[in-house]
């Protein structure tokens, strides 16, 4: 088999590889793409009607006991109800006998309570997993901490950036949607139990700050009470350092749980800690934010997501400039594309309207049937990872006319050949919940890469095609060259990852920034230098 003949089977495979639609979300997977956690949104409306059938069952068995009660009761209230009566006397009789008994063991509340346990087991298979809610979670703590929002801000529904007494509104909801003491109580939960209690702890006081509002309410859904946050936030001060704040907590926990043996024992530990501490200085300790995976350039990357967009304006850099492209290609001399230099070094350019909305709501739509959870490189092996959060798929371009059309305009505008073995398929992306993608290059920097099998070279230049709007976040961040590209719906962004002499661009490090608010998807076309010789000729200067 020649080259181009593996090449053209593993991309295949690449393409194929799940072996079936993805249809529904796999389990513990629900949070790593937007569309899945709207296809959640199904089941729950299934449980609304359960529900419901289960309210109105209930609500008549209630109506049926309350006629019973005010009948019992109208005999009690008329003074002049004689015993004498022999009717009387046998109704109370028979009520007393039979009818209290058939009313408290009816099995009409039992009935209603298994028919909606067993339309809850139906359901269930399609629910998202405990994974699901702890990465939900993590998503929360991630945006969190890239765009530095305020916990008590985001538990009032409101995205506000605190930074000294300066607050930032970053996104402002047509309708305010606050989280419950439960909520907060669950977030904080997640990061308590993988010994993270920088984030623990500012979610879990928000949790007790809420339980003590409405302390003595009863809500059904709720899984915490005031006294699980109180317990789990002391102990994780006491894990942070914070003695004095672990007493002071314990204590309160006693006062709703006095007889509680174990929170007693702690009470006394922290006393003879504080007692023995007294006569020495003892500085508090301070809460190191995680950094796994440690990365080196965090600072700069989360600085760029922060900005939401921070490409330099044309007026100060007269060089970037927008025109009208077609790139002497007759493809484009009818219609040229709107082209916006964004930077020079590396470069990196816009291409506006490259597609229209039909055309991207249709490779969405292609695509989201065969979407899994996206993986890197690690080794030999393809693995999910924290630091991207996606589901993406291979689209070949027989799957459909339109995506020939679709390299057919990359072709002419880059003057690149993207046509396999010299390009990679479609890449679709839809991110999850506070989706994003930490830096990394595209091309390959270790010889032993995975695309080396592919004998077609490293990947010279990214196509990348915004398919949707976001309300706020998801910029594209390049970390060296130290700019953010916000998404532009419908746009596509160029730049070569390899220099004219086969080097890669360092300068090409970037990011996907967590997506604050809105559903992100977006197409990737990775050109390969193979097959490109002419087009682009190769170059001996490290200049080029």
């Amino acid at each position: 088999m020649g080259s181009v003949a593996r090449l053209a089977a593993l991309l295949a495979v690449l393409a194929l590889r799940a072996g079936a639609p993805a249809g529904a979300a796999a389990r513990g997977d629900t949070f790593s793409a937007l569309t899945s956690v709207a296809r959640a949104l199904a089941p729950e409306r299934r449980l609304l009607g359960l529900l419901r059938r289960y309210l109105r069952g209930e609500e008549a068995r209630l109506r049926d006991l309350t006629r019973f009660y005010h009948k019992v009761l109208s005999l009690h209230e008329d003074s002049a109800t004689p015993v004498s009566n022999p009717l009387l006397a046998f109704t109370l009789i028979k009520r007393l006998q039979s009818d209290w008994r058939n009313v408290v063991h009816s099995l009409e509340a039992s009935e209603n309570t298994r028919a909606l346990k067993d339309g809850f087991e139906k359901v269930e298979q399609d629910l998202p997993a405990f994974e699901d809610l702890e990465g939900a979670a993590r998503a929360l703590m991630r945006l969190q901490d890239v765009y530095r929002l305020n916990v008590k801000g985001l538990a009032r529904g409101v995205f506000q950036r605190v930074t000294g007494s300066a607050v930032t509104d970053l996104y402002s909801p047509s309708r305010l949607f606050s989280l419950t003491a439960d909520d907060c109580f669950q977030v904080g939960k997640v990061a308590y139990d993988m010994g993270d209690y920088y984030h623990a702890i500012p979610w879990l006081e928000e949790a007790v700050s809420l339980f003590r509002g409405s302390y003595g309410e009863w809500k059904t859904e709720d899984e915490a009470s005031l006294e699980d946050a109180l317990d789990h936030l002391a102990f994780a001060y006491f894990q942070a350092g914070n003695v004095s704040f672990a007493l002071s907590l314990s204590r309160e926990f006693l006062l709703y749980s006095p007889d509680n043996k174990r929170m007693a024992r702690n009470v006394l530990k922290y006393e003879k800690l504080l007692a023995e501490s007294a006569n020495q200085a003892v500085a508090e300790a301070v809460i190191q934010r995680p950094n796994v995976p440690h990365l080196q350039t965090r600072a700069t990357y989360e600085g760029l997501c922060q900005t939401l967009g921070s490409q330099p304006t044309h007026y100060q850099i007269p060089s970037l400039h927008c025109s009208y492209e077609t790139n002497s290609s007759p493809y484009l001399l009818l219609q040229p594309v709107r082209k916006e230099v964004i930077h020079l070094e590396p470069d990196v350019v816009l291409y506006h309207d490259f597609v229209s909305d039909l055309e991207a709501q249709k490779i969405r739509g292609l695509a989201e049937p065969w979407l899994q959870r996206s993986v890197v490189a690690s080794g030999e092996k393809q693995l999910p990872v924290e630091y991207r959060i996606s589901k993406s798929a291979w689209l070949k371009d027989t799957v459909d006319p339109m995506l020939v059309t679709l390299d057919h305009r990359i072709a002419a505008l880059t003057g690149l050949d993207v046509q396999p073995p010299y390009a990679e398929y479609l890449q679709v992306v839809n991110y999850g919940i506070g989706g994003h993608y930490e830096p990394h290059f595209d091309h390959a920097t270790s010889p032993t890469s995975p695309l080396y099998r592919m004998k077609s070279g490293n990947r010279v230049a990214t196509f990348m095609i915004y398919l949707s709007s976001v309300e706020a976040g998801g910029a594209t961040a390049f970390i060296y060259a130290n700019f953010s590209m916000p998404v532009v719906k419908n746009a596509a962004l160029f730049w070569w990852n390899l220099h004219k002499s086969g080097e890669g661009d360092g300068d090409t490090l970037h990011a996907g920034c967590p997506v604050l608010v809105g559903d992100k998807w977006v197409a990737n076309k990775w050109i390969h230098e193979y097959g490109q010789e002419f087009r682009r000729p190769c170059s001996s200067s490290p200049e080029d």
